[in-house]
């Protein structure tokens, strides 16, 4: 467990939530890039809020950002101290609507060190029942970006988020790790809806295609030992780059990426007002 990791629960959570607010953009740099491929308005989903960092940044770009995170203390932490035109989802992100999944977390985290799953790992020793939901049962509409981040089963988000691909085709940033689980069938299905890979390794991005992934995080894998704060703070570190951008047709960040056409309308449950984290 990192230094950071060890401190955090001894910290007022919204403290923690600002700190990693800050931080993040230096962990995770495209973060720094949504202009590149987010355009203004429309509706953002992050899967995967944790303490939020996407949330609220989404939440200066996108009219209306939908935060999905299974754990039931961040779900409140989110629905507290993020921006009003958040909402907050407390249930997995998964390929159906209603029942429960297990969320797996090692035996000292109540889900704050952001790597519980529902794909059980080595790290993990005990589980909590969550409810499911698809992201195309939120009731959104022009949604121009999905973030996913839920360390191994992003294909089952996709699949429970087919409608929306193919109506809406929003950007895609996608956490893909080669040590959790192989990259093909979340690559193959996005291929299949007509989506291209963009990664971020420096200053230019650059098109998956030409670049190893697989590679490229095992020869840089015990930089992804690194904690948050080390990962931060350490200038000149050579990064580990484990989330891929994902654009439709021939979109490419910074470019015509903010131009995405919304293909129609589609009807579900609309999603629960500001404050409420229970599920759908």
């Amino acid at each position: 467990m990192t230094l950071a990791a060890r401190i955090a629960p001894h910290l007022p959570p919204p403290l923690v939530a600002t700190g990693v607010g800050l931080l993040y953009p230096r962990y995770e740099p495209e973060l720094r890039r949504l202009a590149d491929f987010c355009p203004p308005g429309g509706s953002a989903v992050d899967v995967g809020g944790w303490y939020g960092p996407w949330s609220r940044r989404l939440a200066r770009r996108a009219g209306r950002v939908v935060a999905v995170e299974p754990v039931p203390h961040l779900a409140r932490l989110l629905a507290a101290t993020t921006p009003a035109n958040v909402d907050v989802v407390n249930a997995a992100a998964t390929d159906r609507d209603g029942g429960t999944a297990q969320l797996w977390l090692p035996s000292d985290d109540r889900g704050n060190r952001g790597v519980s799953s529902l794909v059980r790992r080595d790290l993990h020793t005990r589980s909590i029942p969550v409810p499911c939901v698809r992201i195309d049962s939120l009731g959104l509409h022009d949604i121009t970006l999905i973030k996913i981040d839920v360390d191994g089963s992003e294909l089952n988000v996709l699949r429970g988020a087919e409608e929306t691909l193919v109506c809406d085709r929003p950007a895609l940033f996608i956490e893909l790790e080669a040590r959790i689980g192989p990259l093909e069938p979340v690559l193959n299905l996005l291929a299949h809806h007509g989506y291209r890979g963009w990664v971020l390794p420096g200053r230019d991005w650059l098109p998956l295609s030409d670049f190893d992934l697989s590679g490229h995080q095992s020869l840089t894998a015990h930089v992804a030992e690194h904690g948050l704060l080390r990962r931060s703070l350490t200038p000149f570190r050579r990064r580990y780059v484990n989330s891929v951008l994902f654009l439709h047709g021939s979109r490419q960040p910074g470019r015509a990426a903010a131009a995405a056409p919304v293909r129609g309308l589609r009807t579900a449950p609309t999603v629960r007002h500001r404050g409420r984290h229970d599920h759908l």
